[in-house]
């Protein structure tokens, strides 16, 4: 097993171990960034597009899903960890679904919409460089591709800024979390690369901020298949 299958093991078992922590802060919002910003960030870059049909990948206990469904669109929510996925289901508000990107990347999901989305669920590295391959695929015609990370200046901290493997960090969550996953990191060069190699024009890139402004806290992009 190659480092890059290694890191992409170790994330997902640490989302595992911490499924239950995780349903808990999204659910009482105790993410300020998320809560002030990069929640809102996200439905508003989805809505922007009309769609009539979303498909969630990497969508945890299902909180974007609800809030697009609640909105009259029909969605299908897709995560690998099967006690996320038992929480959206109990929660309702779109289909859900257990599946790897590997799975995703095999051809394992029946269905197409006009925006996938992936929110901050990009962690390794030729997992998701496979799974912006096979997006495409999952997109009706004039489709948008749209992801929100990690602002990449912001979440450089002193590392220099090239891309290559983080160890992770619980920082500024709850005790209640443990081992965190490694994850990889691009530069927005990088970002904008693997877009266009994977066959993506880049529509828009949206930068949003905290409130108070100064640094982007993450980085949004939107695409559409190219030609």
């Amino acid at each position: 097993m190659n480092m890059d299958s290694l890191n992409d093991a170790k994330i997902i078992d640490s989302w595992r171990k911490n499924a239950s922590p995780w349903v808990t802060a999204v659910r009482e919002r105790q993410i300020e960034s998320r809560r002030l910003s990069t929640d809102g960030a996200i439905v508003d870059a989805v809505l922007d597009n009309s769609p009539r049909s979303v498909i969630d990948i990497g969508c945890g206990e299902g909180w974007l899903s609800r809030k697009l469904a609640a909105s009259g669109i029909q969605v299908l929510g897709i995560d690998v960890v099967p006690e996320l996925i038992s929480e959206a289901q109990r929660a309702g508000g779109g289909e859900f679904q257990v599946a790897a990107y590997e799975e995703v990347i095999a051809g394992a999901i029946d269905a197409r919409a006009d925006v996938v989305v992936c929110n901050f669920s990009l962690l390794g590295k030729e997992s998701v460089e496979g799974l912006f391959a096979a997006i495409p695929a999952l997109l009706n015609p004039m489709g948008s591709y749209i992801v929100q990370t990690l602002h990449p200046k912001s979440a450089s901290n002193d590392s220099p800024y090239q891309d290559g493997w983080r160890v992770g960090s619980w920082d500024g969550f709850s005790t209640d979390f443990i081992d965190p996953a490694p994850w990889y990191f691009r530069t927005t060069e990088s970002w904008k690369q693997l877009f266009h190699d994977s066959g993506f024009r880049l529509q828009e890139v949206r930068e949003p901020t905290l409130p108070a402004g100064g640094e982007p806290v993450s980085i949004v992009f939107i695409a559409e298949v190219d030609g």
